[in-house]
């Protein structure tokens, strides 16, 4: 079958080591639009060397990028999970943050299938990696939510509703974020090559009008208009970040993310007004330190 959950959960965690460098760490924030204004103290600490700060999304693509030499299409390849590529969606992502991510270092990666859930007409995968420094400090854990369509009907539980409403009142504050023409163009340098974000002709065959942004730069997107907002520009008061991908994003347009705030929790919702306000992510929760 596809999909053997038995197989996928019981199989040994896989471990890579993953390097970088503050020139990954400053191309990724290029291309989530940092360093627009060069001039701007608050935008030069994302993309200059000196008290450089790291996002703490940067963790999805640590080790990934050209100091890597990793530039090639993202594929997945997972003990009991033989799956068509073409049918998968990143469904949604979860980020906890253990110890602010240094502007350059080493990290042990270990992956691992953490859940496979049956939806009945699709399958989802949870990957889960736990990042630690040489010496066994934790610094983060993801989790990655793979949904492959046709996959669904094995019989499986079918994994925990997460019923998500934003607050029946207005918004404490609104974030707006621009995006380049150029924005996944530079993006997919810090590591997922997908043509999807490249190539006209590749986009249109997977029935798009042109290339779209990566939902990871969304994430990040957001995740660093947060910080500059509300955060006093410290990634290092970001806790956890989850979200569901709900919508694809042109390069161009832009992210328009509402948040309300109950204490030390935010709640936030993303849409792109070009668009007529289409949502871009939902069950967007994020946790932050005092």
């Amino acid at each position: 079958m596809p999909i053997d959950p038995k197989i996928a959960l019981s199989a040994e965690p896989t471990v890579r080591e993953a390097v970088w460098t503050d020139r990954d760490v400053m191309l990724y924030h290029l291309g989530l639009g940092a360093g627009g204004d060069g001039l701007d103290p608050a935008e030069l600490r994302w993309v200059y060397e000196k008290d450089l700060r790291v996002l703490p999304t940067f963790a999805m693509v640590a080790g990934q990028g050209i100091s890597a030499g990793a530039l090639k299409p993202a594929g997945m390849n997972l003990p009991g999970i033989d799956i068509d590529l073409r049918r998968i969606l990143h469904g949604g992502q979860s980020l906890q943050l253990h110890a602010p991510i240094p502007a350059s270092g080493t990290a042990h990666i270990s992956s691992r299938v953490a859940h496979v859930w049956d939806k009945g007409k699709a399958a989802v995968i949870v990957l889960e990696q736990s990042a630690a420094t040489p010496e066994g400090a934790p610094l983060w854990t993801t989790g990655m939510q793979i949904w492959a369509r046709g996959e669904g009907g094995f019989g499986g539980e079918p994994g925990p509703e997460t019923p998500h409403a934003v607050p029946e009142r207005d918004a404490d504050t609104v974030l707006v974020s621009p995006t380049g023409t150029r924005q996944a163009l530079l993006y997919r340098l810090s590591g997922d090559m997908n043509p999807l974000h490249a190539e006209p002709a590749f986009a249109q065959a997977a029935g798009f009008d042109r290339p779209i942004l990566h939902g990871l730069a969304s994430y990040g997107i957001v995740c660093k208009a947060v910080v500059d907002g509300l955060l006093d520009g410290d990634p290092a008061r970001v806790r956890s970040w989850s979200v569901r991908f709900a919508g694809s994003l042109f390069p161009g347009e832009t992210i328009e993310t509402a948040v309300w705030r109950d204490g030390d929790r935010l709640t936030l919702l993303a849409t792109c007004p070009e668009r007529d306000g289409a949502p871009v992510l939902t069950h967007a929760v994020m946790e932050v330190r005092p």
